[in-house]
């Protein structure tokens, strides 16, 4: 991923990232992807690792284990246009952050995935981890021979977020207006995450 030095997120709002935003994207050296959840340890390793399932008829597991791959998040993104400057001639853009973190891919073991399926419920529906009528032992049982659980500790996190932070505050707070005018979700997710990173309101 192209990272302009201005535009790199330090490794916390990269991680903080990754965990606002779990759902991410698996790729490996022949080009296959996954879209899967991932839960980040960011306190195991020196950028942290990634935990994961596959579906064990995906034979994508078998082609990244033991091989490095690159996971890939999405964050907050919109378009924005020209017309919100106040500085002109403008062009059309697309603002966003996304986060890249590279590694090797590492199978888990039964006792390993089981616990990772217990944090993943605790993280994503905490209620239902005592819920039997739903997730009852002997179909939790049927769901583990199902999947291969995975982990990726990260050597390589690249953070990147278009905010415009590059602009004039001027430039910044039309941005911040005319995507506060939009009715699009996504318009508005970006909108809070420049606010939360002190962005889109004339801050420099």
């Amino acid at each position: 991923m192209y990272v302009p030095p201005a535009l790199r997120m330090p490794m916390p709002q990269a991680q903080a990232l990754i965990e606002a935003h779990p759902f991410g994207v698996l790729v490996g050296g022949d080009l296959q992807a996954t879209h899967l959840p991932l839960l980040l340890d960011r306190d195991e390793g020196e950028f942290g690792t990634l935990y994961g399932h596959f579906a064990r008829a995906n034979p994508h597991w078998q082609a990244l284990e033991d091989h490095r791959a690159l996971a890939i998040f999405s964050g907050p993104h919109a378009y924005v246009s020209p017309s919100w400057y106040a500085t002109r001639p403008a062009v059309p853009t697309w603002n966003y952050a996304a986060v890249h973190a590279e590694g090797p891919v590492e199978r888990l073991d039964g006792d390993a995935t089981a616990a990772l399926i217990e944090r993943s419920l605790a993280h994503f529906e905490p209620g239902l981890i005592d819920d039997k009528a739903i997730l009852d032992d002997a179909f939790r049982d049927r769901l583990l021979a199902g999947i291969v659980g995975f982990r990726l500790p990260i050597a390589s996190l690249q953070g990147k977020a278009k905010l415009g932070q590059q602009r004039s505050g001027a430039d910044q707070a039309g941005v911040a207006a005319g995507l506060g005018d939009s009715a699009a979700p996504e318009a508005q997710a970006l909108l809070r995450y420049m606010h939360e990173q002190a962005l889109g309101t004339g801050a420099s």
